[in-house]
């Protein structure tokens, strides 16, 4: 028994002596870990509580778009961007309250609204909505060269169609038929061809003639 009594306390010793040597590493690692986790959960329980309130201002835009109520929904419009930008509740609520307010011919406040949108959403498809919007918005000011601009980007295969569409209304408008008649021709290639809305763009096409 004394043996083991001896044994034991030279393990005990040894522990010792390990944890003089060693142990202010260890506790720092432990220290660091805990301030990771806690970080971690923290900046979870922040994204989590800024979508929460995020949502709330978002369903009530919805609602005043819903309800064609323009001033109903510019407060909560307003504060979501102002206060949850970094949301995907965000740049949705813009892309509605930038429709209601082009609905009441507010053409300015409209595409106010979707340039940020453009400059701010973290997702490529509502930038591509926004930007597609904003184009039309400034085709129909006549702004020709503005917005074959904003639509002059590289984007999802999901868009090429529309966007080589809204291109050819936009150089039809301005008189450059042969470039018109390109775009059309670009849109039919890329569209489903059991797209309903096919038969609408070979009008357009077929309405240009020969090229010029």
């Amino acid at each position: 028994m004394a043996v083991y009594d001896l044994e034991e306390q030279e393990k005990i010793e040894d522990l010792k002596a390990w944890w003089a040597q060693y142990g202010k590493y260890v506790s720092a690692v432990v220290t660091a870990i805990a301030i990771v986790v806690i970080g971690v959960q923290g900046w979870r329980w922040y994204q989590r509580t800024q979508a929460e309130q995020a949502s709330v201002l978002y369903q009530a835009v919805s609602d005043a778009a819903r309800a064609q109520d323009v001033a109903k929904a510019k407060d909560p419009a307003t504060q979501i961007v102002q206060r949850y930008a970094g949301t995907a509740y965000a740049p949705r609520a813009a892309l509605l309250y930038a429709k209601l307010l082009y609905d009441k011919d507010d053409r300015a406040g409209a595409k106010q609204q979707l340039q940020w949108v453009i400059d701010h959403a973290g997702e490529d498809e509502l930038k591509a909505i926004a930007r597609f919007r904003l184009a039309q918005a400034l085709l129909d000011e006549k702004n020709y060269d503005e917005a074959l601009k904003t639509i002059d980007v590289k984007t999802d295969d999901a868009f090429v169609a529309i966007y080589a569409d809204l291109r050819g209304d936009i150089l039809s408008s301005a008189g450059k038929k042969a470039e018109a008649r390109n775009a059309y021709q670009v849109a039919l290639a890329k569209m489903d061809p059991k797209s309903q809305y096919r038969p609408y763009v070979q009008v357009k096409l077929d309405s240009l003639g020969g090229a010029q």
